[in-house]
């Protein structure tokens, strides 16, 4: 497999899906693999079907693999599941994975996946700043990417607002569990994202999750300062940005091993 090509897995409540990344076009460059999720999701169902998503597509030893994860996950620990079962809270993902796929892998919140993959292949491409990404579905995730940097686990679909939390009244999930038509989502949207932009100032806002099909019936009712636009790898993000991710975090392991060898080597010289 060529180094410019890394593996994304993406974790979903219903689905994992899998593709190997061209890391220059952001284009898979396989035909993505999906499995459906475990049912119960418990960590080692969920890591042996994730290892058979990355058997499937045979890396080589030095092809990095990353895996978006619906949750927050700090340093290969999970701390929150949403959408899986609660075993995973405490769960060593990282090492969970790495010793059913035999491949080591960086692991990240779907979020972050997604924001990452869309600055790096998507809307954001190019930008810099404040890059604030939302997707709107059962839940709200967010992401925030700061001149190319992720801030990673930014739970901002969690806000407080009128006594509850933001999602409640403003994921797309409210619109049929509160019976809303357009008219009223929108006032609830309007609402969420004048509070984000109180507290981040986000150069860019871009919405993401199944909704951002209907942009055009929503988003131009959206009075913010900060341009406000849907994402453009759908489906994709989270792959994508765990691919590309993994593939940043794997250089930068690479570049701390050769400097720790060069300097080990240094030592030894003047012994």
């Amino acid at each position: 497999m060529s180094k410019h090509i890394a593996i994304g897995v993406d974790i979903g409540g219903s689905g994992i899906k899998a593709a190997p990344v061209d890391l220059k076009t952001g284009e898979f460059t396989e035909e993505r693999y999906r499995i459906p999720t475990p049912d119960p999701s418990t960590p080692d169902a969920v890591a042996r079907t994730v290892a058979k998503c990355i058997a499937r597509f045979s890396p080589g030893r030095k092809t990095a693999i990353g895996v978006a994860f619906p949750g927050v996950v700090q340093r290969g620990v999970v701390k929150t599941a949403a959408n899986v079962d609660d075993a995973w809270i405490g769960t060593n993902m990282r090492e969970l994975i790495r010793d059913y796929a035999g491949h080591d892998v960086y692991v990240m919140n779907d979020a972050d996946a997604a924001g990452y993959g869309e600055y790096k292949h998507g809307a954001a491409h190019g930008r810099d700043g404040v890059i604030l990404m939302t997707t709107l579905g059962t839940g709200i995730g967010t992401a925030m990417i700061v001149d190319g940097q992720l801030v990673p686990n930014l739970e901002m679909g969690h806000i407080e607002i009128d006594g509850q939390d933001a999602e409640i009244a403003a994921a797309e999930s409210a619109r049929e569990r509160l019976g809303l038509d357009w008219d009223g989502w929108i006032k609830n949207l309007q609402r969420y994202y004048s509070e984000i932009e109180k507290l981040l100032w986000p150069d860019l806002i871009i919405v993401g999750g199944g909704v951002s099909k209907s942009h055009h019936m929503f988003l131009p009712h959206l009075t913010l300062r900060a341009p406000i636009i849907p994402a453009e790898l759908l489906n994709g993000a989270g792959i994508v940005g765990a691919a590309a991710w993994a593939a940043s975090e794997h250089k930068k392991a690479e570049k701390a091993r050769k400097d720790d060898e060069k300097k080990a080597a240094r030592k030894a010289k003047h012994h």
